[in-house]
C-alpha cells in the first residue's frame, strides 16, 4: 500500500501561488529588481534558487547592484562565526540606503534566523530590516513578502519545529548544465561542534517518486549533471515507510535518460555502507569522487566530537573504497584546533592526510557555535596555536594536491564543459568525473558537452589542456 505522507505537502505551495499573483499584481506594470546574497553551503545555494524561482514568478528580475534594487535578501549561514559577522556588516551598511529609499524592502532568511538570540539582535539593532524568516518556512516567502508591504515594524516568521517537505517550489537554476537536488533535509548526528541539527532540524527524506520526477524533468530540459544534496545523504530513506536507502536511490536515478553524471554531498563515514560503495563502483553515471569528511585524525578528539568512528575505522573505510574504486578522487573536511586538541592529536590529523592522500580538503579553524556542547568546553585552543597548525596542515595538503595533479600530465581526460572561465573569455572550463577542474581553449558550442582533453600543464588546483579532435 502506498504511503500517504504526513511530512510532505503539495497543497502549501498551491496556496502560495495565490500570494505570488497578488505580489505580481502590486507591481502595476513595473519590473522590480531584487538583489540576493547567499552565504554558506550548497544547500543554501539551492534554497536561493528557490527564492529566485518564486521571485521570478512574482515579476521580479535579479540585479547584481544592491543600490538599484527594490528588494534585498540575505540568505544566511551560521556554521562559521565569520559568515555571521559578514552578514551583520552588510546589514549595517544598508541603513543609509534604506533612509534614501524608504520603499526598499530588506529581508533576511536562512540558518542564522533559526537562532532566537540572532533574531532578537537583528530586531533590536537593525530596525531597517523588514522581514525575517527561517529555513523551515522558506516556501512561505511570497505570503510573507506581501504582508510586509505597508508595515512599519519588522515581520518575523520563524518555525522552531521541523517543517514539512514542501514539493513543487519554483526553482530558477543558476546553471544550465548542472543542477542541485535536495534529497533530504536536516541531520540527526549532533556532532558536538555543529549547529546544523539545531537550525536545519531532524532528518526528513523526500519520497523517491518526487526525486525521480525532478530528475526526469531536468533530463528533458537538457541538464547533464546532478548533485544530490543532504547533510548526510547516507541516511537517506531511514525515515520513510518503504525504507529505500541511498544506494537504491542511485540505482534508480542511474536509469533516467539525459543525465550523464551523478554526484552527491555529503557522506558521513559512520553511515557509508558497502552497498553504497558497490553502487559507486558499478553505476555508469555515478562519478568517481567521494567527499568524506574526517574532521580530525585523533580517535580521542573524534570521540569528543561525537563523530561515531575511530581513526582506524576511517582508514579502513578509505581502504575499502580504494579497493573497489581504484581511480576514486577523495576530498574531505578538517577542523583544526578543536577544544582539547594536543600536538599529538594534531599529528594524528596530519598522519591521516599522508595515508589517505586527499585530492583536496576544506580546512577550517574551529569556531565556537553558541548552543553546541563544544562551545562550553574550557579547553579552547588559542588563535595563535590554531593558525600555526592550520598553516602546517595547508602546506602538507597543498603539496599532496599538486603531486596528485602532476600524475595527470600527458593523460587524456573526459570533461563535462560547464562554461567560460571566470578569468579569460577565450578559455572554457569543465570537470572530470573525479571533480578535477580542467581549462582549455574551446567555444560556446562546447557548453554542456563531454570533451576529451589532453593535459599539458599542471596547477595546484586545476589542470590545463587541449581538446583531442581525432
Amino acid at each position: 500500500m502506498e504511503r500517504i505522507d504526513s511530512h510532505v505537502s503539495t497543497e502549501d505551495m498551491e496556496r502560495q501561488k495565490e500570494f505570488i499573483q497578488l505580489v505580481a499584481d502590486k507591481n502595476d506594470g513595473k519590473i522590480p529588481k531584487y538583489y540576493l546574497n547567499t552565504f554558506g553551503c550548497q544547500m543554501n545555494e539551492h534554497d536561493s534558487e528557490k527564492l529566485a524561482g518564486m521571485l521570478s514568478n512574482m515579476g521580479y528580475i535579479e540585479t547584481d547592484d544592491v543600490n538599484e534594487s527594490d528588494l534585498i535578501i540575505y540568505n544566511t549561514c551560521c556554521v562559521r562565526e565569520h559568515a555571521e559577522q559578514k552578514v551583520y556588516g552588510h546589514l549595517g551598511a544598508l541603513k543609509k540606503l534604506k533612509e534614501d529609499k524608504p520603499e526598499l524592502k530588506i529581508a533576511i532568511c536562512g540558518c542564522m534566523m533559526q537562532q532566537e538570540e540572532v533574531v532578537s539582535h537583528i530586531k533590536k539593532t537593525y530596525r531597517h530590516v523588514d522581514l525575517i524568516f527561517g529555513t523551515h518556512n522558506l516556501h512561505k516567502f511570497p505570503e510573507l513578502l506581501l504582508k510586509s508591504f505597508g508595515r512599519k515594524k519588522t515581520l518575523i516568521d520563524v518555525l522552531n519545529t521541523d517543517g514539512k517537505i514542501v514539493e513543487n517550489v519554483p526553482v530558477e537554476r543558476k546553471d544550465s548544465v548542472k543542477a542541485w537536488i535536495t534529497v533530504m533535509y536536516g541531520c540527526n548526528n549532533f556532532c558536538s561542534y555543529c549547529i546544523v541539527p539545531y537550525v536545519r532540524g531532524r532528518e526528513r527524506s523526500r519520497e523517491i517518486r518526487d526525486i525521480k520526477e525532478e530528475v526526469m524533468t531536468l533530463g528533458r530540459q537538457g541538464f547533464k549533471e546532478i548533485t544530490l544534496l543532504g547533510q548526510n545523504v547516507n541516511s537517506y530513506g531511514k525515515d520513510l515507510d518503504n525504507k529505500v536507502n541511498f544506494a537504491e536511490l542511485l540505482y534508480q536515478l542511474n536509469e533516467i535518460p539525459g543525465i550523464e553524471r551523478i554526484r552527491f554531498l555529503t557522506s558521513h563515514p559512520k553511515d557509508l555502507s558497502e552497498e553504497l560503495i558497490y553502487a559507486m563502483r558499478d553505476l555508469s553515471k555515478v562519478c568517481e569522487h567521494l567527499h568524506l569528511p574526517f574532521q580530525a585524525g585523533s580517535t580521542k578528539v573524534l570521540k569528543e566530537m561525537n563523530r561515531g568512528y575511530t581513526k582506524e575505522q576511517y582508514l579502513e573505510l578509505v581502504m575499502k573504497v580504494k579497493e573497489n574504486i581504484p581511480d576514486i578522487s577523495l576530498t574531505t573536511d578538517i577542523i583544526v584546533g578543536f577544544p582539547g586538541e594536543t600536538d599529538e592529536d594534531f599529528e594524528d590529523t596530519l598522519d591521516v592526510i599522508e595515508k589517505v592522500r586527499f585530492d583536496s580538503a576544506y580546512t577550517f579553524l574551529y569556531s565556537k557555535r553558541t548552543g553546541t556542547p563544544a562551545a562550553k568546553s574550557k579547553n579552547q585552543i588559542s588563535d595563535e596555536v590554531k593558525k600555526e597548525r592550520f598553516e602546517k596542515l595547508l602546506t602538507l595538503q597543498n603539496t599532496i594536491s599538486r603531486e596528485i595533479n602532476e600524475t595527470f600530465l600527458g593523460k587524456k581526460v573526459e570533461i563535462l564543459v560547464e562554461g567560460i572561465s571566470k578569468t579569460n573569455d577565450n578559455i572554457y572550463t569543465g570537470r572530470t568525473r573525479g571533480n578535477k577542474i580542467v581549462n582549455y581553449k574551446g567555444s560556446k558550442d562546447d557548453i554542456g558537452k563531454l570533451k576529451n582533453i589532453l593535459i599539458d600543464d599542471i596547477k595546484t588546483w586545476s589542470l590545463e589542456g587541449k581538446e583531442i579532435t581525432k
